[in-house]
């Protein structure tokens, strides 16, 4: 499988033509976190969900993302913003640093299992207790073209669910199970199935979850 800088420069040389236009809850969130709170978002890209919660009223926000071009793309568009580069695997940040942590289309790119619940424990870390998890990201599809590359890539991943696209991006869609086991120790307020639109504009199976960390 490619490591992790492998998908750091794919993301970095699409940063510039890909749109992400998975609709964020601003409203949903809103009943759960005040606007004085502080926010991270993992995996911003280009801070498009950051600067919505700006324009929001939201105040205390911060972006990190292992793609310096998205990192760049982000501060050119919303200068105002305070958008950080990574390393894509710890968040440099304290313990119980933040009220609620935003993670949106990020295990889709973090395809092995153990690298999601490292991932989740992370963000558990910097989580403060009661704090909120907004997560949003795909699931499975049953149309013709997704259970071909479902098919095609099983054996060579070992995941039912993962798959490669042209740009080189290694992707995963995951089962409704799955993702309430990764959140298993986050009290659950929303889950919700949706249809989002992809970044290479197909439909996609998805789901909108918050949790309110135990």
């Amino acid at each position: 499988m490619k490591n992790i800088r492998d998908q750091e420069r794919c993301w970095d040389e699409l940063a510039g033509e890909k749109e992400f236009p998975t609709p964020f809850l601003s409203e949903s969130f809103a009943k759960h976190v005040e606007k004085e709170m502080n926010i991270l978002d993992v995996g911003c890209g280009y801070g498009r969900t950051l600067n919505e919660l700006h324009n929001y009223g939201f105040k205390n926000l911060i972006g990190v993302d292992f793609s310096d071009a998205m990192i760049k793309r982000g501060l050119g568009s919303y200068p105002y913003l305070n958008l950080i580069k990574t390393d894509g695997e710890k968040l440099p940040f304290q313990d119980n640093e933040f009220d609620s942590v935003i993670l949106i289309g990020v295990l889709t790119s973090n395809v092995r299992t153990i690298k999601q619940e490292k991932l989740i424990n992370e963000i558990s870390r910097v989580l403060r207790n009661n704090g909120i998890l907004y997560l949003s990201d795909f699931l499975l599809n049953h149309d013709e073209r997704n259970l071909k590359r479902y098919a095609k890539y099983e054996d060579k991943y070992g995941i039912y669910g993962v798959f490669e696209l042209p740009e080189g991006l290694i992707l995963r869609h995951h089962t409704v199970e799955h993702i309430l086991e990764l959140t298993n120790n986050y009290e659950k307020l929303l889950f919700e199935k949706t249809v989002f639109r992809t970044m290479n504009g197909n439909i996609s199976n998805g789901f909108y979850y918050l949790g309110r960390k135990k």
